[in-house]
């Protein structure tokens, strides 16, 4: 995150009022509101001066010719860092928690569950990562091609574990190209863990000749499509609609690159890998999830432990302008109770 600015105790007061008015209506704030609701008894034209340098800072913008000012997204930073308070969930938040995802619900249900209990305790979209398998390895892969650029993948990992899956190309292979393919990776990978097998095939293509750049360069291709295909069904996301309600996402080309992302899953689940590594919760603010089709939306994450091993994470999507100090508890408390209920199982 970027080093933040230096502002005076008032500067600090009237942007944290400032962001706290907007999360809650959601309207740009005025000099006068801020001055009527500060209670530091400054006039608007004193005020109107600390808006001006907060604009100069990139901290606050002026939307359109509105006399009232928004948060930016390094705004939200600041304010995210700096001036929120969180409070804790009170007992009976907790009891209600405990009791919408526990309750009569199976082990294997509890993440769908949980999706859904982020979801409508925030009115945002909720997402969770299915805790992490133990590590899965290549025995033997097999290819067979299908109509449409599309290739059945037959993987044998682990011990015995036979898993398909049909993958789409970006073109289509003949048969002897892809038992060239499947040739290699037998060769050189079995007995590898498949997250390792498109790094050693990178790193093995500097080094060979000419001739076998095609079937390695094949063999990337494959080997990214088998990662996303064993991936597509390692998140679950409840609650995408509720986004829609948001009057500063209702921009249709906006929301379909949006709910493109949820569909895919892809981004969403490499912020989620991301957090899996990063200690306790993240918070990604607008552009700072690296995901243009997440702009203007702020993620929330929380890692949630089995046995005292990191094995999954969980989070809510929203928009920039959320109730952070509401949010923040919810998910937090969600991936204590998750964790323990996956313990306890």
């Amino acid at each position: 995150m970027s080093q933040h600015p230096v502002l005076s105790d008032r500067a600090q007061a009237l942007l944290k009022n400032l962001v706290q008015r907007y999360i809650e209506d959601g309207h740009p704030v005025g000099s006068r509101t801020l001055a009527r609701e500060s209670g530091m008894n400054l006039s608007p034209a004193t005020i109107r001066n600390v808006m001006a340098d907060l604009e100069d800072l990139g901290l606050v913008v002026a939307p359109h010719t509105s006399a009232g000012r928004i948060p930016t997204a390094q705004g939200y930073r600041m304010f995210v860092d700096n001036l929120l308070t969180v409070q804790p969930l009170r007992h009976s938040v907790i009891d209600q928690l405990t009791l919408s995802l526990g309750g009569d619900v199976k082990h294997d249900q509890l993440i769908g569950s949980a999706s859904s209990m982020l979801s409508n305790f925030t009115k945002m979209a909720g997402v969770v990562m299915l805790p992490r398998r133990g590590s899965v390895t290549l025995r033997q892969v097999e290819f067979i091609p299908l109509s449409g650029n599309r290739v059945l993948v037959i993987l044998v990992v682990n011990e015995e574990e036979v898993q398909n899956r049909v993958i789409h190309t970006d073109r289509s292979y003949s048969q002897e190209e892809l038992l060239r393919v499947a040739n290699y990776l037998n060769t050189e990978f079995q007995g590898r863990n498949l997250d390792e097998i498109r790094e050693g095939v990178l790193k093995s293509m500097q080094e060979v000749r000419d001739d076998m750049q095609q079937v390695m360069q094949m063999a990337v291709s494959m080997a990214d499509q088998v990662m996303a295909s064993s991936r597509d069904d390692d998140v679950v996301i409840a609650g995408e609609t509720n986004l829609m309600t948001y009057a500063e996402m209702a921009d249709m080309d906006k929301l379909r690159q949006l709910f493109d992302a949820f569909h895919a899953k892809q981004d969403i689940l490499h912020i989620l890998d991301r957090s899996i590594y990063a200690e306790g919760m993240q918070i990604f603010i607008g552009e700072e999830s690296g995901y243009s089709a997440l702009g203007d939306c702020s993620v929330v994450t929380a890692p949630y432990k089995v046995e005292d091993q990191v094995v999954g994470v969980l989070g809510v999507i929203g928009p920039t302008r959320m109730a952070y100090d509401r949010v923040i508890p919810v998910v937090d408390m969600t991936a204590k109770i998750l964790g323990s209920l996956l313990s306890s199982d």
